[in-house]
């Protein structure tokens, strides 16, 4: 009897320390946040995050207040809920905590790339900013004429037919395939016998890019978390498969016009001893950090204009104040508009537009790792002590940008919102009576904030341009309701909707 017993009290300290391994019994300590480890050893409160996570935090936050922590899949996460304590976050996040272990662990997950060196930002900054941007706002124009206007003047202009499609589909296809080529490069005429038939071939294999990219885009959220069933999983390594041979660096080698900024990401890996099929899964990755969300933005983007008569007409109005300072105007005969980098500078309303936009639909959770035991203040001069290894989470969706001190009526799309009297970018939102610097975060924050951004939004702002220059455009039904935004898509940035939304286009000429 007294053997048997030794056994269970040994199975049992065996089954705690476990436990205590796995952090199911961890306590909270003195001068920590609260602690909420969740109905499930190890896993914690993973499903429901999973599941919705604005619809979590706000219950966490309902319990606990503006600071908490949570276990999650084996980690533990504290989350800021007051966005007067974020700036804290941003400072701390330079000496104190990494982005990098966290974002290192995902790409490999999702995108199959491992790197021991890690590269410095300078070379994204330099050619997605400043000079750089020019360049790459150029070829995005040129690439968006190909794919939007190749057929302007080639049918009967007394009876030019109307298109139908999603909205969704729509917007997301033109800017995702656009993007690609002025990133990735053009179809030489060299290797098709014409400037006509390269500018075909580049419309054809974008397309088709497209096409596979939507699969795999579907399959993001549950290849992130881990939790693909197996057909499914199979289905996303042989996309993988495919993506790092039609992005190889040998077939971009074979392009013109590849941007100056995917040319120095291979030298850079090159020069390090990168073999090729690694910087192959890179440019797969780049692909998808750089064009990803930006299709999902200009669908919101337009449907929200296309919602709101008011906005539609006040940025209708600024496109053609803009062409017309400019001396351009829309012809049957060419040349197409060009907009350039000075021009997409001169729209303040646009700018608010879209920066409403993202303000109501996108919603990335952003994490660090803890480096070393630290402390965080928070705005009401609460002071607590977070732990080496945990990691430390905002969601800004929930707690700044669907904020009502920050922003009255949040679930209302106000285009004018980040508008000045004055028709200046309005800065100045508060929240218990303090300016806070960080009042919308589509982008990030810090050093980490997204070196892509100011491209990201030119893309958006010429693909409006041109809808709104040469397109007849409306909803099939005018009384379509705004669709719900897909909860499992919390977390990487532009949300989908739930249900895509019927349009029909037509160029006016």
């Amino acid at each position: 009897m007294g053997f048997l017993l030794l056994i269970l009290l040994t199975l049992l300290a065996s089954v705690l320390g476990g436990f205590y391994l796995l952090g199911a019994v961890r306590q909270r300590r003195p001068g920590e946040p609260p602690l909420d480890r969740g109905p499930i050893p190890w896993l914690g409160h993973v499903l429901e995050f999973r599941r919705d996570t604005a619809k979590f935090l706000e219950r966490m936050k309902g319990k606990h207040g503006d600071i908490f922590t949570v276990q999650l899949g084996g980690f533990y996460f504290t989350f800021l809920m007051d966005p007067r304590s974020f700036g804290m976050v941003v400072k701390e996040a330079r000496a104190k905590l990494d982005f990098s272990k966290f974002a290192q662990h995902l790409v490999q997950k999702v995108f199959g790339y491992h790197s021991d060196h890690r590269f410095p930002q300078m070379s994204s900054n330099k050619h997605l900013m400043g000079d750089g941007l020019v360049v790459m706002t150029q070829a995005m124009m040129s690439n968006l004429q190909n794919l939007m206007l190749h057929s302007v003047g080639t049918g009967d202009n007394s009876h030019i037919p109307w298109n139908e499609d999603g909205l969704f589909n729509y917007s997301y296809n033109i800017v995702f395939r656009a993007g690609y080529l002025a990133l990735f490069g053009n179809e030489t005429p060299k290797s098709t016998g014409s400037v006509e038939k390269a500018r075909e071939v580049d419309r054809v294999e974008s397309q088709e890019l497209f096409r596979e990219f939507r699969k795999y885009d579907q399959l993001f959220p549950k290849l992130a978390y881990g939790v693909l069933p197996p057909g499914e999983k199979r289905e996303a390594e042989s996309l993988k498969r495919l993506f790092w041979n039609m992005l190889s660096v040998q077939k971009v080698r074979t392009k013109e016009n590849v941007s100056v900024w995917v040319r120095e990401q291979q030298q850079e890996r090159e020069e390090h001893g990168m073999e090729d099929f690694m910087q192959d899964r890179y440019m797969f990755l780049l692909l998808w950090a750089s064009q990803g969300n930006t299709g999902p933005a200009a669908f919101w983007l337009l449907f929200y204009l296309m919602k709101h008569p008011d906005a539609m007409r006040a940025v209708q109005g600024e496109v053609e104040e803009v062409l017309k300072e400019t001396g351009q105007e829309r012809k049957h005969e060419g040349p197409f508009i060009d907009l350039t980098q000075d021009m997409l500078q001169k729209t303040p309303i646009l700018d608010s537009a879209v920066e409403e936009t993202l303000r109501l639909t996108s919603a990335p959770v952003l994490t660090r790792a803890v480096l070393q035991d630290m402390s965080l203040k928070m705005a009401d001069g609460n002071e607590y002590c977070i732990r080496e290894g945990d990691r430390v989470a905002l969601f800004p969706y929930t707690a700044v940008q669907m904020d009502p001190e920050v922003h009255p009526d949040p679930l209302t799309y106000k285009y004018d919102r980040f508008l000045t009297a004055e028709g200046g970018k309005k800065t100045d939102f508060y929240k218990g009576g303090k300016k806070i610097k960080y009042y919308n975060m589509p982008w990030g924050a810090g050093n980490t904030m997204c070196p892509g951004r100011f491209f990201a939004t030119n893309e958006l702002k010429q693909f409006v341009f041109l809808m709104l220059t040469y397109f007849d455009f409306e909803l099939k039904n005018p009384d379509e309701k705004i669709p719900d935004i897909d909860t499992k898509r919390w977390g990487f940035g532009s949300m989908h909707p739930t249900r895509d939304i019927q349009f029909r286009y037509r160029l006016r000429f």
